[in-house]
């Protein structure tokens, strides 16, 4: 079995001069270069043009993002290098399915086929033989894509570490060492009844219906229920609730109001040129680094990401290193 570097053998084959001309000059270079092969990974040969149409919708974004010529042809090797990767490791992991016998049903397939028929294509199987056409495929081959796609997504799911591996004393050294991931803004947790004149109204008017309503919540009335009844946005169907917000989310004539309020209590009237405001603390959130009991969770989730990330970087590696793979540039 042949072993050999498979970062050196990509950045070799990206860096030629295939890549680099293809898109910025490929009218001149495409006949030339015609459909010959890139690889051969596990006797399954990989096509210059297959290479191609992975990357062809990238490059219009690679190229309205660089600022120079030098800079676009290292977007193209760098995304080059992933495509051929990804396609490599595709063909590695199907394998590997296949000699551990992984069975993947008829009926399973033709549900993903449908679910990309009619999430892609809104239903119109013309609309996908028309693409298919475009892309040189058959709709055998696309169904394989399917299938080829199931199986990279359950092999990869199957070799994920396990969340029980987390233990308690790592995730207070990840939390200790990573405190400011975790530092909280002084934010509050804001509802608001908000009254815009109608047509010709007079200030004067909403004056009065601001006057109204405080005498209503000063006697006992429920502010959700006072701003589904005089709030004239849209927030007013959700009892003015404007969620969660830091003081930089809303104008200083607002927050400074907003963020002297206690928890439970509504303000006075303010008047923004045309526009009054009747604030109201729901919640608040003090400046603080988060306890490590709030964010435990959120360490946890990270951590298995890690995780899984470096088990199936190792796993993936272990297949490279046990298949054949031969470039032809």
């Amino acid at each position: 079995m042949l072993r050999y570097n498979f970062r050196l053998v990509i950045a070799v084959f990206i860096s030629s001069v295939f890549l680099i001309h293809l898109y910025s000059q490929e009218d001149e270079i495409m006949p030339e270069l015609g459909n010959g092969i890139a690889a051969i990974a596990e006797g399954e040969i990989i096509t210059i043009e297959q290479v191609r149409r992975e990357m062809e919708p990238i490059i219009p974004r690679l190229r309205s993002q660089a600022r120079t010529e030098q800079e676009f042809a290292e977007g193209v090797r760098q995304i080059g290098r992933e495509i051929l990767q990804n396609m490599i490791d595709r063909i590695l992991i199907v394998k590997a399915a296949e000699e551990e016998g992984l069975l993947i049903p008829p009926s399973y397939i033709d549900q993903e086929y449908e679910d990309v028929l009619n999430r892609d294509f809104g239903g119109d199987r013309s609309r996908l033989l028309n693409y298919l056409k475009a892309q040189g495929k058959t709709n055998r081959e696309f169904r394989e894509d399917i299938y080829n796609r199931v199986v990279v997504n359950f092999m990869r799911q199957k070799n994920r570490r396990s969340q029980s591996e987390i233990s308690p004393e790592r995730i207070q050294e990840f939390y200790v060492q990573n405190k400011v991931r975790f530092y909280q803004d002084e934010s509050i947790h804001l509802r608001q009844i908000l009254l815009m004149p109608k047509t010709d109204e007079p200030i004067e008017s909403l004056r009065q219906t601001a006057k109204k309503i405080i005498r209503e919540l000063d006697e006992g009335a429920d502010f959700d229920d006072t701003a589904d009844k005089y709030c004239t946005d849209a927030t007013g169907k959700k009892g003015g609730d404007w969620g969660w917000i830091k003081r930089q989310d809303i104008r200083s004539e607002l927050s400074t109001v907003a963020f002297q309020l206690k928890l439970g209590e509504y303000s006075k009237p303010v008047e923004l040129g045309e526009t009054i405001f009747i604030l109201y603390c729901e919640n608040k959130r003090e400046e603080m680094i988060q306890p490590v009991t709030q964010v435990r969770d959120a360490i946890e989730s990270i951590l298995v990401g890690e995780i899984a990330r470096k088990s199936q970087e190792r796993w993936l590696l272990n297949l490279r290193e046990n298949s054949y793979v031969r470039y032809f540039l």
